[in-house]
Order: C-alpha cells, then structure tokens, then sequence
C-alpha cells in the first residue's frame, strides 16, 4: 500500500473518508462536504444510529455528480479525548471497512479540534499509521485464495494543510511500525520456519541498520555455563541460540546500557510435562518475547536513537526428545544458583535466569526489561486487556506504566514481594521453578528476580497480550507484537539523550 500526505482538496477518486467527534459534532471537513453534497451526510446520520463513537463507520453512497466513489464516515469520539491514539483506532477501523469493501483507493480527511494538543502533521501522521497496522495481513502460505477474497487497497492519501510536516512527523511512526510488523510476521512464522538458529539469522541482517549482533550458540552457552537455558533446549534437534544486539546510538558519553531480554521459545511442546494436544499448534508464539526484543532494537536503530541499548533473545525450542530434561532434574544456572526443575513446561523462568543473569552480568545496564509470554496464571488475573507488571524498582515500573498508557500497550503492575520466596524454595536446590497452582505469574516473577542483583528491573508477562483471537481496531487477528511500540515509547521519554 502507497501512502502519501497531499493538500486539501486534492482529487480522492475512490472512497474519501470524513470525520465525525462524539454526538455527532463535525469536522470542518465533513461541514464542507455536506454543503458540496447538498446535506447528504445530514440525512444519512438522521436515518441511521451513527453517533460519532470511535471507530463506528457509516457509508455513503456518493451522489450524482461526486467526485468520489463513496464517502466514509467515521467516528473520531469525544472531542476532549481525542489523540493519537485515538485517531489510531478510527483509521484502523476504517481500513477494516475499506479492506472487506474491495476498494483500492482510500482519501481521509480529518481536522483536529480546536485547542488539541494533536496539531495538523501529527493528526495526519497518526492517520496513517492506524491504517498501516490494520492493514497488516500474514497470508505468505495462501496459494489457493480467489482474487475476489484479497484486501485490494492499494493507496492511501491523507489530506493535510503541510504535507511536508506530516511526513516528517510520519517518519519515526513508520520505523517503529515497519518493526513491528516484521514482529508479527516472525512470530506468525510456523515452528518448522522459525527456530533458534533460523530466528539468528533474521537478527544477523539488522546489522544493515548499523546493529551489532552477536550469536552463542551450544558450544559458547556450554563455557559461559547457562546451563538452564541449555537444559531446556536438549531435547530438541534445535541447537539454542543466544542472540546479542547492540546500538550505540549515544556513545561513550551514553554510558551504560538500557537492556531488553526477551523468552524466545520458538516451539513449546512443554518437554517431558508434554501440554495437551488442543491448541498445541498456537505454541508458535512462545516466542513472542524475543520477538518483541528484536523489534524495539530494530526500531531504535531505524530512527537513530541516541540511547545505548542492548537486547537479548534466548532462543530455545522445548520438545520431549530421548535427551530431554526431566522433571526432578537439578540444573545450576549461569549465576551459580541451583534450580529444581519441577514442571519441564515451567521452562520460560529457566531459559530467562540465564538470560536475565547474562545481560547484568556482561552488561552492567543501568535497567533491565524482559518480556515473556510466561504464564496462563496472568491470562485469569488480566485478561487480554493488561499485560502484567513486575518490578523491583518504583521509577522503572512508572516509567513503564506511562509508555503502556502513551503507546496502547497498557500494563497492570502486580505485586512481588520476599514473601513469595516461600514458596518456590527447593528442598534439595536453591529454587525450584514451579511454586503450585496459587499465583503463578508472581512466583515467575519471583523466580526471576533472583538473577538480576540490584540493577533496577521489570518483567512483563505478556501471555494474554502477545496473540489475539478476534480482530482490533489496530490489529487484525493473529500476532500482536505487542511490546515493541511500548519500548520504543519509554526509550523516547525515559532514557534517550539522558
């Protein structure tokens, strides 16, 4: 899909789309295309329930004489709440209409209200981008599809009194989205696509952008002894693969690092404590965590950022080979720590320890962020609205809370706490890596905590966030890469240029 940003009143041969706030307040466009049209958007709205709520579409056959194919209306809601995100959601759903429809050729036209903080370029940069992640389609593996089945939209202008300005505020927009969607097309990649050393050689090509990327493979895990990473990945054919990227973006003078660990199981069969077979096809997506990792350093490399930065996938495959791990099974991880392996498909907490312990050890960061689709645990507590929120450090939990909030990646902080340290000790090892039935998703994160020492520190369980099974405005059914514009977001405002 073409995008481009032209001046008002450019030709929109297709469908050209109007906004309208909450209760049915218009837009100085849509006022101006009801006079051109002789009040026809004025009648439809009274003959229909169209109120203006975001998202919500009413199509208008376009008159005689018009222009245009069809005219679009679509709600933008409250005046007074309108932002980007917001404008996000309503181009988002409009693209959806406009996918089913068959349409090739789109136009908005869409004035913020007066007294936004939303000016011209960002509305029309926002515009775009809520378009461009709807549009999003994994369909590589659809060879016997009808033509008449495909989205066909093919160019998208978005009117706006400086184009010039629009493009540029469109630009750092369009690096993180460009990554994200490359996210979701890796973690939508079936496990005999992406595995850990197929997932390394996807990182090796970020070095085009000026990454440094670095792969451990068995040999190289076995001398820096991550032996609980290694343990979960010897029963597969699948060698694990430690994979480093760097940016540098500030220098010397940047100082340390802020890091990002992500759990990239690419396959998770559960091992030995093997999952059942209903729904085992979706554990392509374990590795949705890394995958997030991946796409926020690429996304700080596309744009420059002046922050130092590093992330870490821990990429494993978890099968029930003749080699493979066993409950009962004492492993020493990379930090010295022992651990009991209990439940061979609690092996996230195992592969991170070493991940976690590795990026504070050889890095020194001055923060840490992991990202891992942990637990169904944090699925019952939150749904698949938050993701849940660990942190030993109350500024870096704040941080991340505000980015949930600015990017649409929202977070819910959950507690952690010495007392959950009962119960996952081990009465034969330092810990064990399941503590029952009862709050899971804390006891992970309990068990996590242990191997980053005082470097401040937060882990989002993103098990509930990280696939969907039902469409949104923004994201289609499937792969979310959620995390990726909530990192970037906190790179921007918590740690780059500081």
């Amino acid at each position: 899909m073409k995008v481009a940003f032209v001046k008002p009143g450019t030709a929109a041969p297709g469908a050209v789309a109007v906004g309208i706030y909450h209760g049915l307040q218009q837009t100085a466009a849509a006022r101006q295309f009801d006079r051109q049209t002789g009040g026809a958007l004025s009648r439809a709205i009274a003959a229909s329930r169209f109120r203006g709520a975001v998202g919500e579409i009413l199509a208008i056959v376009a008159p005689h004489g018009a222009q245009v194919r069809s005219i679009l209306l679509v709600g933008l809601g409250k005046m007074a709440e309108f932002d980007g995100l917001a404008a996000e959601r309503a181009a988002g759903a409009l693209a959806a209409h406009v996918l089913a429809s068959g349409e090739t050729d789109l136009a908005i036209v869409v004035d913020a209200p007066k007294g936004s903080t939303l000016d011209g370029p960002r509305l029309a940069a926002h515009l775009a981008n809520g378009v461009r992640l709807r549009a999003y389609r994994f369909d590589k593996y659809r060879t016997t599809e009808k033509p008449d089945g495909k989205p066909r939209l093919a160019r998208l202008a978005i009117h706006a009194v400086d184009p010039a300005g629009a493009r540029r505020s469109h630009a750092p927009l369009a690096s993180t989205t460009d990554s994200a969607l490359l996210v979701r097309d890796l973690v939508s990649e079936p496990g005999n696509v992406i595995f850990p050393a197929s997932f390394a050689a996807e990182a090796k090509a970020l070095t085009s952008l000026g990454l440094k990327v670095e792969i451990l493979g068995r040999g190289r895990l076995k001398e820096l002894r991550l032996n609980a990473m290694l343990g979960v990945a010897q029963g597969s054919g699948h060698e694990p693969q430690l994979v480093v990227l760097q940016w540098r973006g500030a220098g010397k003078s940047g100082g340390a690092p802020v890091a990002f660990v992500g759990k990239g199981v690419t396959f998770d069969a559960g091992g030995i404590s093997i999952k059942p077979a209903a729904g085992m096809e979706e554990m392509i997506w374990d590795m949705a965590g890394a995958g997030a990792v991946f796409g926020v350093m690429r996304a700080l490399a596309a744009r420059r950022a002046k922050v130092n930065a590093v992330g870490v996938c821990a990429m494993v495959e978890n099968m029930p080979g003749d080699n493979a791990q066993r409950p009962g099974d004492v492993v020493r991880s990379m930090s010295g720590q022992t651990i009991e392996v209990i439940d061979t498909d609690a092996e996230g907490r195992l592969v991170l320890s070493d991940a976690l312990y590795f990026a504070h050890a050889r890095f020194k960061p001055r923060a840490i962020v992991d990202l891992a689709t942990l637990t169904g645990s944090v699925m019952v507590a939150l749904g698949f609205e938050y993701a849940g929120l660990f942190a030993n450090n109350d500024k870096l939990a704040d941080q991340l809370l505000a980015a949930g909030l600015s990017s649409g990646e929202k977070l819910w902080r959950l507690p952690l706490t010495d007392h959950y340290e009962d119960l996952i000790k081990s009465d034969i090892a330092d810990w064990r890596n399941d503590g029952g039935r009862w709050c899971d998703a804390i006891n992970a994160a309990t068990l996590l905590k242990q191997f980053v020492g005082d470097t401040p520190w937060a882990h989002l369980d993103i098990a509930g966030m990280a696939w969907t099974k039902q469409d949104h405005p923004t994201i289609p059914k499937g792969a979310t890469a959620f995390g990726v514009r909530l990192l970037d977001r906190l790179v921007a405002d918590c740690f780059e240029g500081k």
